[in-house]
């Protein structure tokens, strides 16, 4: 299950275009190069969950020992946090394991629909599509910081694509990933997604599915799982956020703060990876960009999931709702599974930054939507930093 959200609908919640986020970002500084050593696994991987937020939990009738032996699988209404403040993903080590990884890549059971509702204000003609790309292997050498999102919801496991960005609180020794927020939140309809985990260089060799199936861990997730110790999205997103129809698509963008499974070998995520993109949250506008790449795992036919693909195109505009910002549109055939992957341009310094996310795109896959980064995503972003700052 994975989600590009239809307008994409969230494969699986994610998995078709409900978009699984369909990490982006070419690392050709690093093409090349000899890729660093994994990380090990880690030494303790416990996540310290405030005293306010145990509070609130016990309120829920919540207890994280009894959630770590299985109590995460009830999505009660009650016990399915909504808030921002409610954030709370304890590890359970050795819970995506290689088999139930690849599991999560099952397309979704019904279609997605591919209807967007209130398309106003600047629309470019609808653009042709971009046949996607496999990505050269290894993954590490081409986009290193490329990877999938696993997470829990009420209709299983599913699956997105996500970013390592730059953290400008920790320069050089980032933990932050970003991807999208129906990759971390079901929006208006429920609350926070569970056991959301990231891994970084997915399948780097580019095996077959079959031969993943006998694959060990260490080829599946070269550099380790690491889960997420805090995510957060738009306020938009929580509140109008839809599986189908576009609603909250251009606030459609989410950060993952991550430590490693085990505790890994001290490194963070960025030094274990060997790099990470900046965000430009003021990029050009549309008319003066001829580029962007997406990249991702779609995951929905006529792909499983197991595999970086990416699309270039030259960017057009869409428009959901006339007060709302314009969000940007390639051609491209991936689809769900995609969602969250990065969206790369150069910006006004001419310099590859990540500029949008994966959101949306038809059931048909001929092109994919990501959200215009301005001050709602920036302020999400340092949010994120400003937390782990002292850390």
């Amino acid at each position: 299950m994975r989600p590009i959200r239809p307008t994409l609908a969230a494969a699986s919640i994610a998995a078709v275009l409900a978009l699984a986020a369909t990490a982006c970002g070419p690392s050709e500084d690093n093409a090349g190069e000899k890729p660093s050593t994994p990380a090990s696994q880690p030494t303790d991987g416990k996540i310290t969950i405030p005293d306010d937020l145990k509070d609130r939990l016990k309120e829920r009738g919540i207890d994280l020992d009894k959630w770590k032996n299985g109590e995460w699988k009830n999505w009660d209404k009650d016990k399915w946090l909504r808030e921002a403040k409610d954030f709370v993903n304890p590890i359970i080590e050795g819970l995506w394991d290689p088999d139930r990884m690849r599991d999560a890549d099952k397309p979704p059971e019904k279609p997605v629909d591919n209807d967007i509702s209130g398309d106003e204000g600047v629309t470019d003609p609808t653009p042709a599509p971009v046949n996607a790309q496999a990505v050269k292997a290894p993954y590490h050498s081409s986009a290193a910081e490329a990877g999938k999102v696993f997470f829990d919801g009420p209709e299983g496991s599913m699956v997105c694509s996500a970013t390592v960005v730059k953290d400008p609180a920790h320069p050089g020794k980032s933990n932050m990933v970003w991807t999208a927020g129906h990759c971390v939140h079901a929006g208006k309809s429920g609350g926070w997604y569970r056991n959301i985990a990231f891994v970084p260089s997915y399948n780097d060799g580019a095996k077959p599915t079959a031969t993943l199936e006998k694959a060990p861990k260490e080829q599946i997730a070269p550099y380790g799982v690491w889960w997420g110790d805090w995510a957060q999205t738009s306020e938009q997103w929580i509140s109008q956020g839809a599986a189908t129809g576009g609603q909250g698509a251009p606030f459609d963008f989410a950060v993952i703060h991550v430590t490693p499974e085990k505790g890994g070998t001290g490194k963070s995520l960025e030094e274990t990876v060997g790099s990470a993109l900046p965000v430009d949250f003021n990029a050009p506008a549309v008319p003066k960009i001829n580029n962007m790449t997406a990249k991702g795992y779609p995951a929905a036919p006529p792909y499983d999931g197991q595999k970086l693909f990416q699309c270039s195109d030259k960017p057009g505009r869409l428009s959901i709702k006339a007060n709302e910002p314009t969000m940007y549109r390639i051609g491209c055939t991936m689809t769900g599974g995609s969602s969250g992957g990065g969206w790369v341009a150069n910006g006004r310094d001419g310099k590859p930054a990540l500029v949008s996310n994966t959101s949306i795109g038809p059931v048909t896959a001929g092109w994919l939507a990501g959200p215009r980064l301005g001050d709602e995503a920036k302020g999400v972003y340092n949010s994120v930093s400003k937390k782990f700052a002292g850390q």
